[in-house]
C-alpha cells in the first residue's frame, strides 16, 4: 500500500515522541544490556546510541572530514566513530545527549524529517527487538517510515526480498510477491533493512531466510 505524503510537521512531532519514549527505555537498562549484542552485527546497544547520537555532536564539517578520512564509505565512517564514541563514552553520558536533543532538527542529506524518523525507529528496534524488550513503535509511525522509502532506499541495505511477499498483521502495508511472510510491521521493517531477527517474530515458509538461528 503506498500511504499519502507524510507532512513535515507530522514527522517532526513523532521523531520526538520516539526520541523521548528511546530515552526512557535507555534509562532502565542495567550496565550488562548496555554491552549486549543488537541487530546491527558487531554493535553493542553502545555503540548504536552512540551511532544515532553522533549527529547531535558532530557537526555537517567534521563529518565530512571523518567521511573523506574513511574514502568516501559511509559505513566505514559510521561504524569507526560508533566504536570510537563507544569506548569514550559511559551509557550514562549517550544517554543524557539523547534527551538533551529530542527535539534535534538533524535530518539525514536527501532524507528530510522522515529520514530521521526512519533512523531513529530502525535503530531502537535493533536494541530493543535484540534485548526481548517487548517494545512496540505505534504502527502510526512505522507507516510515515514505510510512506518515506523508495526503492533505492532499500536496496541500500541489501535485502534479499526476492521470491517472498512481506505483509504486516497489524497495518495495511505488503511488499513485494511470492511465498507470504508475515509478522508485525515493525519487524517487517527490520526484514527491509537487512535485519535477521530472533525466532518467533515472522510467520510463513520463507520467514526462516529472515530468522536468526537460536542463540545468536
Amino acid at each position: 500500500m503506498t500511504y499519502g505524503e507524510v507532512t513535515d510537521e507530522a514527522a517532526r512531532a513523532a521523531v520526538r515522541a520516539e526520541r523521548g519514549e528511546l530515552a526512557d527505555l535507555l534509562a532502565g537498562l542495567t550496565p550488562e544490556q548496555w554491552d549486549a549484542p543488537t541487530l546491527c552485527d558487531g554493535w553493542r546497544v553502545r555503540e548504536v546510541v552512540a551511532h544515532t547520537t553522533a549527529p547531535f555532536r558532530r557537526s555537517a564539517g567534521r563529518t565530512v572530514v571523518e567521511l573523506v578520512r574513511a574514502g568516501g564509505n559511509v559505513n566505514r565512517m559510521a561504524d569507526r566513530l560508533a566504536r570510537r564514541d563507544a569506548g569514550r563514552m559511559s551509557g550514562a553520558e549517550l544517554l543524557a545527549v539523547l534527551r538533551a536533543n529530542v527535539a534535534h532538527p538533524w535530518r539525514p542529506p536527501g532524507g528530510g524529517a522522515v529520514g530521521a524518523l526512519s533512523h531513529d525507529v530502525i535503530h531502537g528496534l535493533d536494541v530493543t527487538v535484540a534485548l526481548g524488550l517487548g517494545r512496540v513503535v505505534p504502527p502510526d509511525r512505522i507507516a510515515m517510515v514505510f510512506a518515506g522509502m523508495a526503492p533505492r532506499n532499500i536496496a541500500f541495505f541489501g535485502a534479499d526480498l526476492t521470491g517472498v511477499r512481506l505483509r504486516a498483521d497489524d497495518l495495511d502495508w505488503t511488499l513485494g510477491s511470492g511465498s507470504p511472510v508475515t509478522g508485525r510491521a515493525q519487524d517487517l521493517l527490520l526484514v527491509v533493512c537487512g535485519r535477521r531477527l530472533p525466532p518467533g517474530h515472522l510467520e510463513g515458509e520463507a520467514a526462516g531466510r529472515f530468522t536468526a538461528p537460536p542463540g545468536r
